[in-house]
């Protein structure tokens, strides 16, 4: 039996796949402690996986502002202590950053102490930790079709995004249940990732009035901190009920995605790695900050995959016009299913559990 340290904290985006990696190490006999954020996001997903051992480190974003790279360079510096106190008493038989400013402090610890550490990068364009830290690595795994320059052939791997086990498509008519819906109704999903989007949420709070005349439900992960949860009853064009529910937060993911029959959201590699797992239609809005425009090509490979569309989200009225045309579209959207349907859903988390396996047989020989 080995144990792992997984370094994913920071967005939903990191600590998902460290989730689905834990829990694939431990399936094989294995144990791992997950090193996330002290950000509110990473303490509400964790609260779903008490058999799981997290330890929150110091950390904080990297930016060129005087008082915020003060915090970076003071939290970076306890983070790299703590993870080499982590490093030097659990003894690891690897570390596996998911990026992210939780990242360096313990690859750069585990490194020292020579353990064996990996990377792995789920987005279309590597970021600035993954870009950093790759001389480090034994292994980098990056999406197929995607290198880094100056890296030997035996340190890349082409892999996915591991998706939590539970990640999985569920008949229509069980997830409304478990989400509080009605199953003979449409239903439009709003899902700006795990710290929620706001332009999104205002765009559903403007387009409501239309989609519960149109009978369309709503259901809208707003993101903590960005409201309180809210169920609205409102009235079909024939007077019928129609609900709009606003959520803070939600652990069901598999059943919002797998209810909805279409989703308006924002291009994390997370979220789009679970929109292809369930097979559900989106319109995407790429968030236009993101580091190195990286959401804006993770959109547009998702679309190129046939999975729906990306719009600037300055567009906000060919947003309208296209999610309405989308939901009155029943052969449109299934084709779209279709497509989703026929990927190759490659088993990433076989691959890189064999991959760290081989590592550490490597090490030991």
């Amino acid at each position: 039996m080995s144990h792992y340290l997984l370094s994913c904290g920071g967005t939903g985006g990191h600590l998902s796949p460290g989730i689905a990696l834990a829990e694939g190490l431990a399936a094989r006999g294995h144990t791992a402690t997950l090193l996330i954020s002290q950000k509110r996001v990473d303490a509400r997903l964790v609260e779903k996986y008490p058999h799981l051992r997290f330890v929150p480190i110091p950390g904080s974003p990297f930016t060129l502002e005087p008082a915020g790279f003060a915090r970076f360079v003071v939290s970076q510096t306890k983070g790299f202590f703590t993870s080499v106190r982590l490093v030097r008493s659990l003894r690891p038989s690897g570390i596996v950053g998911f990026g992210g400013f939780t990242t360096a402090a313990v690859i750069v610890a585990g490194r020292l102490r020579g353990v064996p550490v990996a990377l792995h990068e789920a987005n279309r364009v590597p970021g600035r930790a993954i870009r950093t830290l790759a001389r480090f690595a034994r292994r980098v795994y990056l999406p197929p079709g995607i290198d880094l320059q100056g890296l030997r052939g035996d340190v890349v791997r082409h892999a996915g995004l591991p998706v939590r086990g539970e990640i999985k498509r569920l008949p229509r008519e069980e997830a409304c249940r478990l989400l509080g819906l009605d199953p003979s109704r449409k239903v439009l999903a709003i899902f700006g990732g795990s710290q929620g989007a706001t332009v999104l949420n205002d765009w559903a709070r403007r387009e409501l009035p239309r989609l519960a005349n149109e009978g369309i439900q709503l259901y809208c992960v707003t993101g903590l901190g960005k409201g309180a949860p809210e169920v609205l009853n409102l009235k079909a064009s024939d007077q019928s009920p129609v609900s709009a529910v606003f959520v803070p937060f939600c652990d069901q993911v598999a059943a919002l995605l797998s209810a909805a029959d279409l989703v308006v959201g924002r291009a994390g590699a997370g979220s789009i790695a679970e929109l292809l797992r369930c097979e559900t239609p989106a319109v995407l809005l790429p968030f236009p900050h993101a580091a190195d425009d990286h959401q804006r090509a993770n959109a547009a490979w998702f679309a190129g995959e046939g999975g729906g569309l990306v719009i600037d989200q300055n567009d906000l009225l060919s947003v309208s016009r296209e999610v309405f045309a989308l939901l009155g579209d029943d052969d449109r959207r299934r084709a779209i299913r279709e497509r989703l349907q026929r990927r190759d859903h490659a088993a990433t988390l076989t691959f890189i559990l064999d991959d760290l396996e081989a590592l550490d047989t490597g090490k030991r020989s």
